[in-house]
């Protein structure tokens, strides 16, 4: 069966007033190119549970398609059992499911270990009302001891009732193709769209890559230093890198793209622009976001 292909973003939560303000402004930027949802970032435990959820209702407000992060991490069946009852009032018909990490100083992991444990009691507690996205690692999850237990373990999430996945980012196109032909050899047939960041700060991404065992290809990192601190070279040159890819990406089969925006709208935007992606009629509707 064929799935029409999925375009989305990821935005991340902003506090205080300023910070909402600026929020409000990358929405109504993204929103323009419409997405076919935004999805919303929530910190592992329930560290930005506030914020995400204001920040949820300010995508809605905007007649997107508001779309919550839920991380397994420190949650508990009660905490997410209320969630849910609030997600369901505001009209939510999808979630990303993430496995997520501790808090600083917290301890214990509450009633979930694995992204998997909480999708089988979302789909439990709620049958098939709601999509369950969940996260992909073509290179790897970085605590995987090798490329088999990674792959279990998202077949796991798939077999407990994820409807999709979408990737962690990545930069070889080889490593995405590689990812699916072997998800297919094992019976996995979602769509599995990939997640694409777009250089910004090239330093910040190396630390965020290194921690998250993401290789960086040396004839990027190359291209990178030759330009030094010149930041509107660098950005100019992470668009070209980000169209290519998902350039490359659509003609292998890809079912979409997410962008992970950074709360950028401008550059997603132009990459949006340059793919001549279209616009989801979800995502330009006020009344799909507000779906009882």
């Amino acid at each position: 069966m064929s799935h029409a292909r999925q375009f989305s973003v990821e935005i991340s939560p902003l506090q205080g007033d300023q910070g909402r303000a600026r929020l409000q402004q990358v929405i109504t930027g993204l929103q323009a190119m419409g997405p076919e949802f935004v999805s919303v970032t929530y910190g592992a435990g329930g560290a930005t549970e506030q914020a995400s959820l204001a920040a949820l209702e300010q995508v809605q407000a905007a007649g997107a398609v508001g779309v919550p992060h839920l991380s397994a991490i420190g949650m508990t069946r009660a905490s997410v059992r209320s969630l849910l009852a609030h997600y369901r009032t505001l009209g939510v018909r999808r979630l990303v499911i993430l496995r997520g990490d501790a808090p600083s100083g917290q301890r214990g992991t509450g009633d979930f270990l694995f992204a998997s444990d909480l999708v089988r009691f979302i789909r439990a507690e709620c049958g098939a009302r709601l999509h369950l996205d969940v996260a992909a690692f073509p290179e790897c999850h970085p605590q995987a001891r090798n490329s088999d237990e990674d792959l279990r373990h998202f077949k796991a999430k798939v077999e407990a009732g994820a409807d999709s996945a979408i990737t962690q980012y990545f930069f070889n196109p080889d490593a995405y193709a590689d990812f699916i032909e072997r998800c297919a050899a094992t019976g996995i047939t979602i769509p599995i769209v990939p997640g694409i960041m777009p250089i910004g700060s090239f330093s910040r991404l190396v630390g965020f890559s290194e921690a998250r065992g993401i290789e960086i290809p040396r004839w990027i990192s190359m291209r990178m230093a030759a330009y030094g601190d010149d930041k509107a070279s660098i950005r100019a040159l992470g668009i070209e890198l980000a169209v290519r890819l998902c350039e490359r990406l659509l003609a292998l089969g890809a079912p979409g793209l997410h962008f992970f925006s950074l709360n950028d709208d401008a550059r997603v935007a132009e990459i949006w622009r340059s793919l001549n992606l279209p616009h989801s009629a979800a995502g330009t509707s006020t009344a799909a976001a507000k779906l009882a």
